[in-house]
């Protein structure tokens, strides 16, 4: 799937999917949706990480705008900022961020301090506070509870991390995911970077579902 990330006047991505949803690059996410959906029929991909070599490939925009067209066909899903060093999903979506996923564990909640986005079906639980220590909290127990409460009523959870090669908390996280997608940018990333975070997440054992190519040129097909 090839999907060229847009971005607002600000340099912030956007929601393609709601903004133009008749565009070439809102049709490759529905793509993405049905290739998700077909991915595994004897699995269930109830929860996801969006991954990505190097920053700025955007997996951020690729998680969103992936999350909108699946809770946009009905179902229940739920975007997870688990990126604890440069979180960006708030300034998205326009919440607050003073509590989230950090929050949460340090103050062992029993429930999420979910948040709606304006899309029926589609709940964010930002980052909250930046941590000292991001991959400590990512290994934790506490940790395995969250995930296990975010699986609890929803369709599909779908999981912001900072970059595979970068740090290790995406491969951390990898582990406890029913399947990983891999966000590459067609312009940017080089074979090399993208070739060490495939090993990295097959290291871990990672399921990794397929690659998204951002930044290609997007030729519409010519129907309505």
């Amino acid at each position: 799937m090839s999907a060229e990330p847009p971005r607002s006047p600000a340099g912030t991505p956007s929601l393609i999917v709601l903004e133009q949803p008749k565009s070439a690059t809102a049709e490759a996410f529905r793509t993405l949706r049905t290739n998700l959906q077909f991915s595994s029929l004897d699995e269930r991909m109830q929860m996801v990480l969006i991954a990505s070599a190097t920053a700025d490939e955007g997996k951020t925009t690729t998680l969103a705008n992936l999350g909108a067209v699946c809770a946009l066909a009905g179902a229940r899903v739920t975007l997870v900022d688990a990126d604890l060093r440069r979180p960006s999903l708030h300034d998205l979506f326009k919440v607050q961020n003073r509590v989230g996923l950090t929050s949460a564990m340090l103050e062992l909640a029993t429930s999420l301090p979910l948040q709606d986005t304006g899309v029926e079906g589609l709940r964010v639980l930002t980052s909250g506070p930046i941590p000292p220590n991001p991959a400590e909290l990512l290994a934790s127990k506490r940790m395995d509870e969250l995930l296990e409460l975010l699986r609890a009523d929803v369709d599909l959870v779908l999981i912001d991390a900072p970059p595979v090669t970068a740090v290790a908390d995406a491969s951390i996280l990898a582990t406890r995911m029913d399947g990983v997608v891999l966000v590459v940018d067609a312009r940017k990333t080089r074979r090399e970077p993208a070739r060490k975070a495939k090993e990295q997440l097959e290291r871990v054992h990672a399921h990794i579902l397929g690659v998204v190519l951002n930044n290609t040129r997007v030729v519409s097909p010519g129907y309505p």
